[in-house]
């Protein structure tokens, strides 16, 4: 699985991220990395809430390997 984070500067000068295979996972920032930390760390939070709430998620197939 990829996240895709997609961003743009406001007019007011701040920076917006946004995951786009999460509706509604965003984060502002100063500058363009800040806005790109906030919305890593709040998507990585948003995942593992769902997984903790037995929530459906994208394929994770690929993210972990489970070993015997």
């Amino acid at each position: 699985m990829t996240f895709t984070i997609e961003s743009e500067q406001e007019a007011d000068g701040r920076w917006l991220a946004e995951v786009i295979e999460l509706p509604g996972v965003m984060g502002y920032g100063q500058v363009r990395v800040d806005a790109i930390q906030h919305v890593q760390a709040l998507a990585l939070r948003v995942i593992a809430e769902r997984i903790e709430n037995g929530e459906p998620l994208l394929d994770m197939s690929n993210v972990f390997t489970v070993l015997s």
